[in-house]
C-alpha cells in the first residue's frame, strides 16, 4: 500500500497571506482550488477571527474567538465569492479592519470539501435528525449543518464514511461558543474554541459518547455545554475531520520543559498546526508555513483570541513532524498534556516512494 493517497496536499488545503491596498473590493488567489472553508485573520491589528464556509454561505461569518450569532455582510468586510482559486472580498462601511485595510498583513487558511451531502434520517434510518452540507472524503473533512432538537443522546451523519477524529460545532442563530472533540480526550470531557478553559467535564456536549463512521451523538439535559451542539430549535454547524496519512494528523503529547523540545510525528512536513494545552487553562495555538519563512516559526495567533500577531513559543517544521523550541506552559511545559490538528505541506514519502525535504 502506498505510504500516501495525496501526494500534493495543496490541492485540498492552503495558507493564503495578503496585504490590503484600501480598495473596494480585492481577489484573493494563489490556491489550487476552489475553497469551501476560509478561516481568516488580520495580522497586523487586533480583530476576531472571521470563518466562512459554502454550506453556510460565503458572506456569512462566525468569529472562533467569540461566542456571537452568525452576521451577514459585516461592518468590516465581508467575502463575496469562493473562486477557483481562492476568493473574493468586499470592503464594509467601517474605515479600518476589513479584509483590505491600507497596508494591513491578513493570512485564511483554506480547505476544500466540494461533494454535497444530505441525509434524511427517517429515510435512511441513519441518524435521527436530519442533516446535510459538503464533503471530502479523500481529504477527510466534512461540513455539517442541522437544527438541534435539545435531546440527549440525539445522533446526526456527519458524511465522513470514516470515524472522526477531531469535530468543531457552533450554533449559528445562539450566542453560545464552539465545542470540540478530540480523539484522545475521554467522552465526557470537552474543549471551547473561544475560551483557554483546560478540559472540561459534561455529558452535555456528546452524551458521553464517540462518533463512529456515520454519526455523532448530541448531547442534553441541564448542563450549558449541550447549547455548542444541541439546543433546541437552534441551527447549527460542524466541522467534521478524520487523519488521512501523510495529510492529517490529530493527535497528542506531553512536554518535556526544554527548549530542545518534544518532537511530534506527523508523517508529513506541516503547512498548519494549532495546539491547546488540555491540563490546565491556555491558548489555542496557530502556526503556519506561510508567515514564518523559515525555522523557528515564532509568528502565532491565538484561535481564542482577537489579538494581532505575536512571537512567542517557537516551533520548528520537518520533514516529518513539529518540533517545540520553547519551553513555555502554552507549549511544552514539563509534564503538560497538549492535543493538536495539523495538516500537510508535503507528505514524508509520497505514493512513488519519493521522500520529501525538511524546510
Amino acid at each position: 500500500m502506498a505510504y500516501t493517497t495525496i501526494d500534493n496536499p495543496k490541492l485540498f488545503f492552503d495558507v493564503l497571506t495578503w496585504t490590503g491596498d484600501g480598495s473596494t473590493s480585492l481577489e484573493v488567489n494563489g490556491l489550487d482550488f476552489q475553497p469551501d472553508w476560509v478561516w481568516a485573520k488580520l495580522i497586523s491589528h487586533a480583530n476576531d477571527h472571521y470563518l466562512v464556509d459554502s454550506v453556510r454561505g460565503v458572506n456569512k461569518k462566525l468569529e472562533s474567538d467569540e461566542t456571537a450569532v452568525e452576521l451577514e455582510d459585516d461592518t468590516y468586510g465581508y467575502l463575496t465569492s469562493f473562486d477557483n482559486d481562492g476568493f473574493s472580498t468586499q470592503k464594509g462601511s467601517g474605515t479600518f479592519y476589513n479584509f483590505n485595510s491600507s497596508a494591513d498583513e491578513f493570512v485564511a487558511w483554506c480547505w476544500k470539501t466540494g461533494t454535497s451531502f444530505s441525509n434524511d434520517a427517517s429515510a435512511t434510518s441513519v441518524g435521527d435528525i436530519d442533516s446535510s452540507g459538503s464533503v471530502n472524503t479523500d481529504a477527510g473533512i466534512s461540513i455539517v449543518s442541522y437544527t438541534g432538537n435539545g435531546t440527549s443522546g440525539t445522533e446526526v451523519a456527519h458524511g465522513l464514511g470514516s470515524t472522526p477524529d477531531l469535530y468543531i460545532t457552533k450554533s449559528r442563530s445562539y450566542d453560545y461558543g464552539w465545542g470540540v472533540y478530540h480523539k484522545d480526550i475521554a467522552n465526557d470531557k470537552g474543549f471551547f474554541l473561544h475560551a483557554n478553559d483546560a478540559e472540561l467535564t459534561g455529558t452535555g456536549f456528546r452524551d458521553s459518547t464517540a462518533p463512529t463512521s456515520s454519526v455523532f451523538t448530541l448531547g442534553g439535559g441541564s448542563q450549558p455545554y449541550r447549547y455548542t451542539s444541541n439546543k433546541s430549535g437552534e441551527t447549527y454547524i460542524g466541522y467534521f475531520f478524520n487523519e488521512v496519512k501523510g495529510y492529517s494528523k490529530f493527535g497528542s503529547y506531553t512536554g518535556n520543559g526544554s527548549t530542545d523540545g518534544t518532537f511530534v510525528y506527523t508523517g508529513f512536513r506541516p503547512a498548519w498546526v494549532m495546539i491547546k494545552r488540555i491540563n490546565s487553562a491556555n491558548n489555542w495555538l496557530m502556526f503556519d508555513n506561510k508567515r514564518n519563512g523559515h525555522n523557528p516559526l515564532d509568528k502565532l495567533l491565538y484561535a481564542d483570541l482577537s489579538s494581532a500577531e505575536a512571537t512567542q513559543e517557537n516551533l520548528d517544521f520537518t520533514a516529518s513532524g513539529f518540533k517545540c523550541r520553547g519551553s513555555g506552559a502554552k507549549i511544552n511545559t514539563s509534564g503538560g498534556t497538549y492535543i493538536y490538528m495539523a495538516f500537510a505541506e508535503a507528505p514524508l514519502v509520497n505514493s512513488k516512494g519519493v521522500p520529501c525535504n525538511a524546510r
